[in-house]
C-alpha cells in the first residue's frame, strides 16, 4: 500500500490535484514562456536581469551620484551568493505541497530589519518565536508547517510619499537601513549606495548564524516544546492552550514508549529554515542575479523566496518585470482594491507555466473586507485552475494611529482578519495555505491587546520599530494558538 500524506480538514485534496494537473496544459494568455531554456517576453525579446530598466520602476530611491550607486552594484555583482539553487528549489518543492493542501506556510519576521539592532541574541530569539509558533500548528494542522523568515534581507520598505515633513524640514522619506538612516537631518536621509553593501554582509552574517541555530540543537522539537509550555504556564489566560500543549507532550512521550529513539531522529532535532524579503531596491537584487549553473536559468541569490508589495505590483511595471525573470519562489500582496481580471493577468505574468509552489498570494485586506472581497479572487483563481499558495497578511490593512501619534495595530483586528481568510476559504473550498506576520522575538510595545492586555498608554514603553509594529513574543505564540484552534476546527 502506498502511504498517502494527511490531508487538509475540510480540503477537496483529490480535487485539487485534478486541478492542477489540468492546469498544467494550459499556456499562460498574457505572459512570456520558455524558449530553448530563455524566458521570453510577448514581443519577442529575451528577459534579462536588468530588463526591468525598461519599465516604470516605483518606489526606488533618488540616488545622489549615479557613479557611486554603480560603484556599489558592480561589488555586488562579484560577491558570493548568499543562496544556493538547490535551496531555492527545495523551498519551491515544499511550497508546491502547500498549494495542494498538504502543508502550511508560515512567513514571519520584523517589518524592517535594523543595522543598529543586528546580534546574534535578536537572531536567536526572532527564530525561537517562529519555532514556538511551527510546532503548535504542525500539531494542530496535522500537516508539516514551512517556516520562512522575513529576515537576512528585508532592510527597505515602500513609502506612501517620497518626503515627510520633521520639525518643520521636508526631508527625504525612510526607505530602510539598505537605502538610508530614520534620523531627522537631511544626510542621514539622503540615500547611500554603500548601504546596499551593509546589507549584503549583514545578510551574510545573519544565514550564517540561522543555519547554525536550525542545524543544532536549538532546533530541537523537545526544546521549542519545553518553551512553549512555559508560555503556557505563565500565565491564566495562556492556560487556555493547555489542551494543545498537553496533547503534544503526551505524542512525544508515546514517541518514547513505542521504543523509538528521540536522539536517533534527525528531523527532531533540526529544521529547513528559508529566507524572504520584498524585492524593492531593484539595482540590489539585479546584482544578486545568478546563472544556476545546472538549469542556466537565473535565480535571486540575495534569499530563497521574494515578494512584490502591493504598491509596487503593477502588471506593466518593473518589479513584476524583474520577477517574472527569476526562479525563486515569488509572492505577491493583494488588496481590497484588485480585480479578478488583474489577479489572473498577474499570475500568468509571474507563472506563465503554472508551477505548483512558485506563486504564493499573501492578501492583506483588512479585517473589515476580508469576507466580503476574498470569496470572488478565490473563486477566479479556483476557476483558472491556478496552483498557487494561499497566505494571509492580516498586519498592513490593520494599522492604525494611536492618540499619541504612533502606528499602532489591535490584536483583535489582525486575528479577526486571520479568521475572515479562514471562512472564506471554507466558503469557496480552498485552502487556507498560510499566513505572513510581522513579529519580533523582543518585549516590545507595539501592538494593542493580547494576553498582557497592552493599552495604548502603554505603547511608550519599548517601541522600538523603524517602521511599521509589530507582535511581540508572547502575541506572536498567542497568535499561533488561535491560529492552531482554527486549523483543528
Amino acid at each position: 500500500m502506498t502511504q498517502t500524506e494527511p490531508q487538509a480538514p475540510g480540503f477537496d485534496h483529490e480535487e485539487n490535484v485534478a486541478n492542477l494537473q489540468t492546469a498544467g496544459k494550459h499556456t499562460a494568455k498574457t505572459a512570456g514562456k520558455l524558449v530553448s531554456g530563455k524566458i521570453m517576453e510577448p514581443d519577442g525579446k529575451e528577459w534579462s536581469p536588468s530588463s526591468w530598466k525598461l519599465y516604470s520602476a516605483a518606489q526606488q530611491p533618488e540616488w545622489p551620484s549615479l557613479d557611486a550607486l554603480e560603484s556599489a552594484t558592480t561589488r555586488l555583482s562579484s560577491m558570493p551568493a548568499l543562496v544556493m539553487p538547490a535551496d531555492v528549489h527545495r523551498l519551491q518543492d515544499e511550497l508546491a505541497r502547500v498549494s495542494t493542501g498538504n502543508a502550511f506556510l508560515l512567513q514571519a519576521g520584523d517589518c524592517s530589519e535594523s543595522f543598529d539592532e543586528f546580534s546574534a541574541k535578536a537572531i536567536r530569539d526572532k527564530l525561537k518565536v517562529i519555532l514556538q509558533m511551527a510546532v503548535a500548528l504542525t500539531y494542530a494542522a496535522g500537516l508539516p508547517v514551512i517556516k520562512v523568515g522575513r529576515i537576512a534581507g528585508q532592510f527597505a520598505k515602500p513609502r506612501s510619499s517620497p518626503t515627510e515633513r520633521v520639525n518643520g524640514t521636508d526631508l527625504p522619506a525612510f526607505r530602510g537601513h539598505m537605502v538610508n538612516c530614520e534620523l531627522p537631518d537631511l544626510l542621514s536621509r539622503t540615500p547611500d549606495p554603500e548601504r546596499l553593501i551593509s546589507a549584503y554582509n549583514q545578510s551574510s552574517a545573519t544565514l550564517t548564524l540561522l543555519n547554525a541555530f536550525s542545524s543544532g540543537g536549538f532546533a530541537d522539537l523537545s526544546h521549542v516544546h519545553s518553551w512553549n509550555l512555559e508560555f503556557v504556564a505563565s500565565s491564566k489566560q495562556g492556560k487556555r492552550y493547555n489542551k494543545i500543549a498537553n496533547e503534544i507532550d503526551q505524542a512525544l512521550r508515546f514517541i518514547s514508549a513505542c521504543g523509538i529513539e528521540m536522539d536517533s531522529v534527525e528531523s527532531l532535532h533540526r529544521v529547513n529554515f528559508y529566507t524572504s524579503h520584498e524585492a524593492l531596491i531593484l539595482h540590489y537584487e539585479e546584482s544578486l542575479t545568478r546563472s544556476d549553473p545546472f538549469s542556466g536559468s537565473w535565480y535571486d541569490s540575495s534569499a530563497h523566496m521574494l515578494w512584490v508589495g502591493e504598491r509596487t505590483r503593477q502588471l506593466n511595471g518593473a518589479h513584476v518585470e524583474y520577477l517574472s525573470g527569476i526562479t525563486n519562489p515569488i509572492g505577491m500582496k493583494i488588496g481590497h482594491t484588485v480585480t479578478p481580471d488583474e489577479l489572473v493577468a498577474l499570475c500568468d505574468k509571474l507563472d506563465p507555466q503554472r508551477t505548483p509552489g512558485r506563486l504564493t498570494l499573501i492578501t492583506r485586506i483588512g479585517h473589515a473586507r476580508i469576507e466580503d472581497v476574498l470569496p470572488p479572487l478565490l473563486e477566479t483563481i479556483k476557476k483558472e485552475g491556478l496552483p498557487v499558495v494561499w497566505a494571509c497578511d492580516p498586519m498592513h490593512a490593520n494599522t492604525i494611529t494611536a492618540e499619541s501619534g504612533r502606528k499602532t495595530r489591535r490584536f483583535d483586528d489582525i486575528l479577526q482578519e486571520i479568521k475572515g481568510f479562514f471562512a472564506a476559504h471554507r466558503e469557496v473550498g480552498t485552502w487556507p495555505g498560510g499566513m505572513h506576520i510581522e513579529l519580533t522575538g523582543d518585549d516590545v510595545t507595539e501592538c494593542l491587546g493580547g494576553l498582557d492586555d497592552l493599552a495604548e498608554d502603554q505603547l511608550h514603553l519599548r517601541y522600538t520599530t523603524t517602521c511599521d509594529p509589530r507582535l511581540n513574543a508572547r502575541q506572536s505564540i498567542e497568535l499561533a494558538f488561535q491560529v492552531a484552534e482554527m486549523l483543528r476546527a
